[in-house]
């Protein structure tokens, strides 16, 4: 890749000399990305870069040109007038640093004002610097205005590439569309090189969205020195979170309309972190509340089916036996079913009895499958006491078997 001292395309930066060291961190660089003007809500973005330059070490790397990015008619840089005369004139900077925490580690911080064009070109710029001093992962800082109250803690929403490494981080579950960003171009080019690019989101209550909020830009510096593994000096943050959640609680006792305002919101806040641990905790569903895709579904019943003993397959001459015990039980037993087909047969013997034929003399004549069983032919008794063989009951007609399938 070009050296980045050489001219870049369309002097859009330049290379501030001597190039300062970039040395003594183990492993990769970490790139801050904290652009203001967009999803900058509480001032959380900006005040966040400002309190890093402002409370540790730093050298300027890269200067990009406000000329090649800003428009001014919609970002009017500020000026101070004293009787007649023009005194100040506000100094737009975006800029690439090198700052160090307190032990002494280097990462890299990209600050400034969000370009208002040639986004692709600011994108594959900041990428080929991020090469060029092996980065290995980026965090870009947003806030955003929330309905939330001012008397919880303060959430933040984080994305990235690599999950693992947000660990139990709430993230937006599922599919979003976001208005773009210059920064959110930056993560994607990075990500598309190799890169872990992350992005954390606070969540600003939104009746303090247009003020400052130091607290919002505590707990994203908090998350950045985690997931980094930097020491940052966030005493004076904490101390004017403070100052301000007390001033807030004040102004809020003192007003009913307001009062009112955060219990409502303090009830919706409540009832929505019940809803995310039932959504955590359900077997059905993944974290966040995510459904389950079809090839887990389909591993965790192969997982179920391999985990359940093996059964022997039944002879199929047992089922037989089995299925024929009823009609070689015990006589004795009485059922329902039993008594049923009893009463069946004795009605149907009342009606043979009744429809027999009577001889001229008025005896009546019993059909020859009815005949008493002592008035068998002799032969056929003979012949089955000789064999041994049990006598097979004739059928009667209208006889039904007592037992049913």
């Amino acid at each position: 890749m070009s050296d980045p001292t050489d001219k870049p395309q369309g002097n859009m930066y330049e290379v501030v000399f001597p190039v300062p060291d970039v040395t003594g961190s183990e492993g990769h660089l970490t790139l801050v990305i904290a652009l203001s003007g967009y999803a900058d809500a509480g001032n959380a973005v900006s005040e966040s870069a400002s309190f890093l330059l402002d409370a540790l070490e730093h050298r300027p790397l890269v200067n990009f040109s406000i000329d090649e990015l800003i428009d001014y008619r919609s970002r009017r840089p500020s000026v101070t007038m004293n009787h007649d005369q023009i005194v100040d004139v506000s100094d737009l900077n975006l800029s690439l640093n090198v700052v160090r925490d307190n032990v002494g580690k280097p990462f890299l911080l990209l600050s400034g004002p969000e370009p208002d064009m040639r986004w692709e070109a600011f994108s594959t710029a900041v990428a080929d610097l991020a090469e060029r001093y092996d980065v290995g992962r980026t965090v870009s800082l947003y806030s955003a205005p929330m309905t939330v109250p001012h008397t919880r803690p303060l959430g933040i929403i984080a994305h990235g590439t690599d999950k693992r490494k947000l660990g139990d981080m709430h993230t937006w579950g599922n599919r979003v569309t976001v208005p773009g960003a210059a920064s959110l171009n930056i993560e994607y080019e990075l990500a598309s090189r190799g890169c872990d690019a992350f992005g954390f989101t606070a969540q600003v209550p939104h009746y303090v969205a247009a003020t400052e909020y130091p607290l919002a830009s505590l707990r994203l510096l908090q998350e950045v020195a985690k997931l980094a593994k930097l020491e940052l000096p966030l005493e004076a943050l904490e101390k004017e979170s403070a100052r301000v959640a007390e001033l807030l609680n004040t102004q809020t006792n003192d007003s009913g309309e307001v009062s009112q305002l955060v219990n409502l919101l303090e009830e919706q806040y409540d009832q929505e972190v019940q809803r995310r641990q039932e959504l955590e905790t359900s077997p059905l569903l993944g974290p966040n509340g995510e459904m389950p895709s079809a090839d887990e579904i389909g591993a965790e019943f192969e997982k179920f089916l391999a985990s359940q003993p093996l059964r022997p397959v039944e002879d199929s001459s047992s089922l037989d036996d089995e299925a024929e015990t009823p009609a070689n039980s015990d006589s004795s037993a009485t059922t329902s079913e039993d008594t049923d087909a009893h009463s069946e047969e004795s009605e149907s013997a009342s009606a043979d009895d009744r429809s027999a034929e009577f001889s001229a003399d008025g005896t009546a004549e019993q059909p020859e499958s009815e005949q008493p069983e002592s008035e068998q032919p002799r032969e056929e008794q003979a012949e089955s006491e000789e064999s041994g063989e049990p006598e097979k009951p004739r059928r009667r007609r209208g006889w039904k078997p007592w037992f049913r399938f």
